[in-house]
């Protein structure tokens, strides 16, 4: 892997980042003690840790521009790689390690990664007093939606490195041209084609929708306000079995319900607030992959959207998972290409020049287009360990676009759902009471036995 051109929608996202509104992912993976029988030394961890990173071939990449396409950048192998620009151990103070290791890592998510060179970055956090730790991965938005991310940070773990070869470690051969020949103009030119039709298609869907929301913006206090750039993390732990339990009750699918329970626990937010609720449901897009299911993630993002309006004002919470399963089922009956949700398509259909040059106008289209992100990230079904130390939880990490305040994020493992929340530090400073509002509105749907 010596070169390759970043796709429109890497490009997008390469070019929207701001340094106060940085567009990575990331994951707080919490695993336990390490086993004495592993032979593995709590100080093991962060070399283990920077070899397993060094081994991905797509964590030895850095972007560089190109001549052609004209505005476009390409990953290249970094021929300078160094592995300690990358990975660092961070010791957590005090008695309380998991909040304090969220703590930390809402700090951390704040700093952008740096573009001169491969755009990652990971932290042990090390210092809780039962020999437990934690691993924090961000992963520039460029380099992977959240799939292909889940396949690149997967290289740590034990189950995935045993199986892997090294990487190949030589001095990257740079392509000979990035000239095109002719015949490759003449079939630049059709794709060209084709691209602009599905783009005028797939753009009517987004404007037609963008319309139509710009008459709803009021109302929305807690979620329009201005970025900061400061970020808040708070997680969440709900019961894999319960959700279910709700699906097989009411239909649908565990996403349906994991939707319904983000919209009440707003609604309770909002009321536990003081705040009147919104004159209009807030919107969330929830990101679809476009890739087929049982095929390898490849390269760079694949992405569309869905649109949900979460009935934070219907007050019955039976009525609000049906009436986001309804949503649900229309989306997928239109199909990923239609709607505002589709305007990762669209940007996959533009040049990059339009994306060099247009991402100051488009960062600020999030807004009206949607209120938050609500995402679900799949991990493997298989125990997973890091020097023989089990992996206990794994909270991911969405990005905020400029305009947004909240992110939802979550990956179910090991018969839990772990849900990560990402918020603008200043317009969400109370973000564990919305985290607990996503406990008790599970409990709503499916009351705890006594």
């Amino acid at each position: 892997m010596s070169s390759e051109l970043l796709a429109p929608l890497d490009l997008a996202f390469w070019h929207l980042e701001s340094p106060a509104h940085p567009l990575h992912l990331g994951a707080l993976a919490h695993f336990g003690p390490l086993p004495v029988t592993t032979g593995h030394e709590p100080a093991d961890v962060l070399g283990l840790l920077a070899r397993r990173a060094a081994a991905v071939p797509r964590l030895r990449m850095r972007v560089r521009d190109v001549l052609l396409p004209v505005g476009g950048s390409a990953w290249t192998a970094d021929p300078d790689f160094d592995v300690r620009h990358h990975v660092h151990e961070i010791a957590v103070p005090g008695a309380d390690f998991p909040a304090e290791a969220a703590r930390l890592a809402a700090e951390l998510m704040e700093r952008p990664v740096a573009r001169g060179l491969p755009p990652w970055e990971m932290y042990l956090l090390s210092g809780a007093p039962d020999g437990s730790f934690a691993v924090l991965v961000k992963l520039h938005h460029a380099l992977a939606d959240g799939m292909r991310a889940v396949a690149i940070g997967a290289g740590i773990f034990d189950e995935i490195a045993a199986g892997r070869r090294p990487a190949n470690r030589q001095r990257p051969v740079p392509p000979r041209s990035w000239l095109p020949g002719p015949g490759q103009l003449l079939g630049m030119a059709r794709d060209r084609i084709g691209d602009l039709g599905r783009a005028v298609e797939v753009g009517a869907s987004v404007v037609g929708a963008s319309v139509v929301r710009a008459g709803r913006l009021d109302g929305r206090p807690a979620l329009a306000a201005e970025s900061s750039g400061t970020r808040r993390i708070a997680t969440v732990t709900l019961s894999l079995d319960r959700v279910h339990r709700v699906r097989r009750a009411t239909g649908g699918t565990a996403n349906d319900v994991l939707i319904a329970v983000v919209a009440g626990a707003l609604r309770r937010w909002f009321d536990g607030r003081g705040l009147p609720f919104p004159g209009a449901d807030p919107r969330a897009l929830v990101p679809v992959s476009r890739r087929r299911p049982g095929t390898p993630p490849g390269p760079g993002n694949s992405l569309s959207g869905y649109l949900v309006d979460l009935p934070v004002t219907e007050p019955d919470p039976t009525a609000r998972l049906a009436a986001v399963r309804t949503a649900m089922d229309r989306n997928k009956a239109a199909g990923p290409f239609r709607g505002a949700g589709a305007i990762a398509l669209l940007a996959d259909r533009l040049p990059p020049l339009a994306h060099r040059f247009g991402a100051p106008l488009a960062s600020g289209a999030a807004r009206l287009l949607f209120d938050l992100l609500v995402t679900q990230v799949p991990l493997p079904r298989s125990a997973l360990s890091l020097g023989g130390a089990p992996l206990r939880a794994l909270f991911p990490m969405a990005p905020l676009a400029r305009g947004q305040s909240l992110a939802v994020a979550m990956s179910p493992y090991d018969g839990r759902v772990h849900i990560g929340l990402v918020a603008d530090g200043e317009a969400v400073p109370d973000l564990d009471a919305l985290a607990e509002a996503l406990t008790a509105e599970l409990d709503l749907l499916d009351p705890p036995t006594s």
